[in-house]
């Protein structure tokens, strides 16, 4: 199996549990869905969804193209929340509580690696 393989099912693995998380442990992302969007359950539920959806989808070939670029887009939909987390000093009282570098790594540094690397695999 070639590196290109193993990191698609790193990336469909990874998404798939970040997605079920999302329904196993929802008041762990409800505080992180800034207030001002609204319906944070739905928002929650359908981002949950999305993600399991779309990892499944990388595992096909005749889908993968079409859920790595969604993923992207994905991706850049769940950037206002990172940013939120930060504004509020990368804590959520009695939830995830980091230093502000880590968020800020988060957003600019990992969370673009997650776009490159939807985008290298999709072609696979």
């Amino acid at each position: 199996m070639d590196i290109k393989r193993i990191l698609l099912y790193l990336l469909s693995g990874f998404f798939f549990i970040a997605g079920i998380n999302h329904f196993v442990y929802p008041d762990f992302y409800l505080p992180l869905i800034p207030e001002y969007l609204g319906y944070p359950e739905i928002i929650n539920y359908s981002s949950g969804m999305a993600e399991v959806l779309l990892s499944i989808g990388l595992l096909f070939a005749y889908t993968r193209k079409v859920s790595a670029y969604l993923i992207i887009v994905l991706l850049i939909i769940f950037i206002p929340s990172h940013a939120y987390f930060i504004t509020i000093g990368s804590c959520v009282p009695d939830g995830l509580c980091v230093p502000s570098w880590v968020a800020w790594v988060r957003l600019i540094i990992i969370h673009p690696l997650f776009m490159v690397w939807a985008w290298y695999v999709r072609g696979l």
